[in-house]
């Protein structure tokens, strides 16, 4: 027998992976998944992500402003962001940093639909690689004759209900972020 529970839970996981993977995709909005797992190198070389150094604010759809919670090291966040190379170059406005988003492309926005695409297909493998190994136990318990055909068969009927519910949700997660780049 198959725990369902945990079908839904490693499933649940791929899908929270999926989510922020393509949240650092950019759209032709500012949200503060584009900068806030860019690392700097602050206190004497110690690594830190700049959601672990201060605030991230979204004031208007084209610009991002960053706030450390330390302002003496304001300069060293400001060159770790530039970098990064992330397509925006920072400004130091006091004690803000400020990073306006550029016009995209119509060929930058082909681009990031094409690594959301990639990005789908690998949370689809994870996807199909869970339920693979689910199948494997259910296989398992049947040889082992700890299950009888129709319970086999039940189990099996549920894993791929399961399996489609998840990958619908990745679907309609890709659509919705695509909507966003094309926009």
């Amino acid at each position: 027998m198959i725990n369902f529970a945990d079908v839904s839970t490693r499933m649940g996981k791929i899908t929270d992976i999926f989510i922020n993977d393509i949240g650092s995709i950019r759209t032709g909005r500012a949200t503060p998944g584009l900068i806030e797992n860019v690392v700097v190198t602050v206190y004497e070389g110690q690594k830190m992500r700049l959601q672990e150094l201060g605030s991230i604010s979204v004031p208007d759809v084209r610009s991002i402003t960053f706030e450390p919670w330390d302002k003496e090291i304001i300069r060293e966040i400001n060159n770790g962001i530039q970098a990064a190379n992330i397509g925006m170059m920072p400004s130091v406005d006091g004690n803000l940093i400020r990073l306006s988003l550029p016009m995209l492309t119509v060929e930058q926005r082909e681009d990031y639909v094409k690594l959301l695409g990639r990005k789908l297909e690998g949370a689809r493998g994870m996807i199909r690689d869970a339920r693979a190994d689910f199948r494997k136990k259910l296989m398992d318990a049947k040889n082992d004759k700890s299950v009888s055909e129709d319970e086999f068969k039940k189990d099996e009927t549920e894993l791929q209900k399961v399996t489609d519910q998840y990958m619908g949700k990745l679907e309609e997660l890709s659509k919705k972020k695509e909507a966003e780049i094309r926009a």
